[in-house]
């Protein structure tokens, strides 16, 4: 049953179907009751019109052997004196239930002493002589007329006559059409609402198999994307403007962003597999002269390239713990001191710096700082300026030197990983490349901004951006 209905497909044809069935048999049940109700009304109409027209000649003082209700061709009539004594009935009534005598034949008269009143009700409505009730009482009942027994509505209408006291008189309509009616219904209910329900379910299920083909089309093509791992594929699109259209955008927009993803990770791994042959290769060279000749080892040199090296490996370990997600602290944090400690014991470097309160990293924050005032004392003649203040809900720090800046067209350029802009310096001098990428990296994952432009001195100026603590 499960693998039955495992599909999409199939749960919504069972689901319209269900929803269907139920909606139908609650409007046939409706429509049933309906109709029973305003047949058994009519023939109740039908019931009481004979019983008045019986209690008007009753009424009126006509004999009970000459009252023309009698002859049965209306419906079965019954006259009772009080409750339950029968003073005439019906021709040819052989059987009847449903009315408060069972009596087929008349009993005989007795005297008008008011004996019949013994039986009478004590909530009877108070009648002048002559005069009809106004309100009937119905019920349900049968009754067999020469033979042939039916179903009936049986309507009571009390009447006062001059000299025969109360009657109740009692008058049936047949409720065979009632019966036919609902039974036909019926019928057509149960042979109706079965096609209804299998047109209901073969639309639900062509309907939904042409909604979810485009599904399938992407499922296929996805499943061929990740068997052949070329990242470059793309799922079809449909051509129109509902879910599984944006269903479609949203999974190629990831498998863009995943293949942007892959391809700079997989840069990532060669400008770092070729960042770090240099300085293992150097000091392999050092100390391979080193262990031959002695006398010839440049300490200096393996020193340097040991620092270089550690350096290297820092940045690339920093690069991959904010590449796996690395959420920042939230530890407030003073900008103005920071800055400061960044640039204390550097020569040239200026701090105009107002109290301001940052949430995040401390030592993430800081290595932003240092990264940027390393970059802008390597590009500056003589001076390099910091600037801490408060934009709105925004705390600003400014970084900028009087070099020859950076060009318009390189602006967003130099935040990639392993970027260069002076390919004449020297590896040494200029770094590997990574400083303001991760600049721009913690900014991001501070909630921040990372931008470069020109400086008030002609050179570079670099604005990181933070949310306010």
């Amino acid at each position: 049953m499960r693998r039955l209905f495992g599909s999409v497909r199939a749960r919504a044809t069972l689901g319209a179907t269900l929803v269907v069935a139920v909606a139908l048999v609650a409007a046939g049940a409706a429509v049933l009751l309906s109709l029973r109700s305003n047949l058994i009304g009519e023939a109740g109409t039908q019931a009481e019109r004979s019983a008045r027209a019986v209690a008007s000649q009753l009424a009126a003082g006509t004999p009970y052997d000459k009252l023309s209700g009698l002859d049965g061709d209306d419906g079965p009539v019954q006259v009772l004196a009080g409750k339950k004594r029968l003073v005439a009935a019906s021709e040819d009534l052989e059987k009847i239930s449903g009315t408060d005598s069972d009596r087929v034949k008349p009993l005989p008269p007795v005297a008008p002493s008011g004996g019949d009143d013994d039986d009478s009700d004590d909530h009877e409505e108070d009648l002048e002589p002559g005069e009809i009730a106004g309100e009937s009482t119905f019920s349900n009942g049968s009754a067999t007329i020469d033979g042939d027994t039916e179903d009936y509505r049986f309507a009571a209408v009390e009447v006062e006559t001059h000299d025969r006291g109360r009657l109740k008189v009692y008058a049936g309509a047949p409720l065979a059409a009632e019966h036919g009616a609902v039974q036909t219904a019926l019928t057509v209910m149960l042979i109706g609402f079965p096609l209804l329900l299998g047109v209901v379910a073969g639309v639900t299920w062509l309907v939904t198999r042409r909604a979810l083909r485009p599904v399938e089309g992407i499922r296929s093509e996805m499943a061929a994307i990740t068997a052949s791992q070329d990242l470059a594929r793309r799922v079809p699109e449909p051509q129109t403007h509902d879910e599984v259209a944006r269903l479609a955008r949203t999974t190629n927009e990831t498998l863009a962003a995943l293949e942007t993803s892959v391809e700079r990770q997989r840069r990532f791994v060669a400008d770092a597999s070729h960042e770090l042959r240099s300085p293992i290769a150097s000091l392999r060279t050092q100390l391979e002269v080193a262990a031959a000749h002695p006398e010839l080892l440049d300490l200096d040199g393996a020193v340097e390239d040991t620092v270089r090296l550690q350096r290297l490996a820092a940045d690339l370990l920093l690069l991959a713990r904010l590449d796996a997600g690395e959420r920042p602290s939230d530890a407030k944090i003073d900008l103005a001191g920071l800055a400061r400690e960044a640039a204390e014991g550097r020569t040239g470097v200026t701090v105009d710096a107002e109290p301001v309160n940052v949430a995040g990293s401390r030592g993430q924050l800081g290595r932003v700082l240092a990264n940027l005032l390393d970059n802008a004392q390597r590009h500056a003649r003589s001076a390099v300026s910091v600037s801490v203040r408060r934009e709105g809900d925004l705390a600003v720090v400014g970084v900028a030197d009087d070099g020859d800046g950076v060009p318009e067209s390189d602006r967003e350029r130099i935040f990639e990983r392993f970027v260069r802009l002076d390919a004449a310096r020297s590896r040494d001098d200029g770094g590997a490349g990574l400083g303001l990428a991760i600049a721009r990296d913690v900014a991001v994952r501070h909630g921040g901004t990372l931008t470069a432009s020109q400086g008030p001195a002609g050179g570079a100026l670099f604005e990181l951006r933070l949310p306010l603590a």
